[in-house]
């Protein structure tokens, strides 16, 4: 199964969905601004990614310019942040068979069937 962390407003996260499509691949959409997202699952993502919580926030966000930038944020207190401000998750985020990708741009998916 191929799930795929998604928010349809974002070009790049449709782009990186209808790549998948393109390969005729049915993903599981997780709209995890709309739904929401745990600390838990955020964890398991960035193990899954190889990276630092941090490495997941997108600087370019208003909310994190205007309130977190320059702060001393531990990567626990980062996975609460990011469940609690999922606009800051960067996107999207493919997931297959153990493996994670940030699909920006869409082509990185392929890096997970290697």
């Amino acid at each position: 199964m191929i799930t795929i962390y998604h928010n349809p407003k974002c070009r790049k996260s449709r782009a990186g969905l209808e790549f998948l499509k393109s390969k005729g691949l049915t993903p599981e959409v997780i709209e995890y601004i709309r739904e929401g997202i745990t600390n838990d699952e955020i964890r398991e993502l960035v193990n899954l990614l190889k990276i630092k919580p941090f490495e997941l926030v997108r600087v370019q966000e208003d909310y994190y310019k205007e309130n977190l930038k320059g702060k001393n944020i531990s990567d626990e207190e980062w996975f609460g942040i990011l469940s609690e401000y999922p606009r800051l998750i960067k996107r999207p985020i493919v997931v297959e068979n153990g493996k994670a990708v940030l699909a920006d741009p869409p082509l990185t998916i392929e890096s997970l069937w290697i």
